[in-house]
């Protein structure tokens, strides 16, 4: 099995305190079950069952997202959780592929681009990192949900 090493993540929207987890998984069309899985089964046991739906939902849709538009033969989840809120780093080793939410979507046409918009709903906040400075050699989408269950319409 190979090693793989996990970049840092960014340390301002990190909980101080609290469980961290990490799951590395083949960016395969099974991806986004296990991560989902993954993250219920993390905040199951942090006490937070309340979560458990809209974690499943924004998880599934940004491992997606990393399936669809990468090349990425891995993705890396980083899972953060303390009694207030919960933050989630998916991570790749495409870092020119920078997802933003569609500006208009039509749901008589449109099949695809509504999950960043969910995620965007659901969330207190998100966005990417670029990991490598002048150099990127992978990114991040991360989001974080709140335990008081206060989320923004805009990122």
């Amino acid at each position: 099995m190979t090693s793989v090493s996990v970049p840092s993540s960014p340390a301002p929207y990190l909980p101080q305190r609290g469980g961290r987890y990490r799951l590395v998984v083949p960016n395969a069309p099974t991806a986004p079950r296990i991560v989902r899985d993954f993250v219920a089964t993390v905040l199951w046991a942090a006490e937070h069952p309340h979560l458990v739906d809209d974690a499943r939902l924004c998880v599934s849709e940004v491992v997606s997202n990393a399936y669809c538009h990468t090349d990425s033969p891995q993705v890396r989840v980083e899972v953060t959780v303390d009694h207030r809120q919960m933050t989630v780093y998916v991570t790749d080793d495409d870092p020119g592929s920078t997802p933003c939410p569609r500006t208009a979507v039509r749901p008589d046409r449109d099949e695809h681009g509504r999950g960043l918009l969910l995620v965007d709903a659901l969330a207190v906040r998100w966005g990417t990192t670029a990991y490598g400075a002048r150099s990127p050699h992978s990114k991040a989408v991360w989001f974080t949900l709140s335990a008081t269950g206060t989320a923004h319409l805009s990122a």
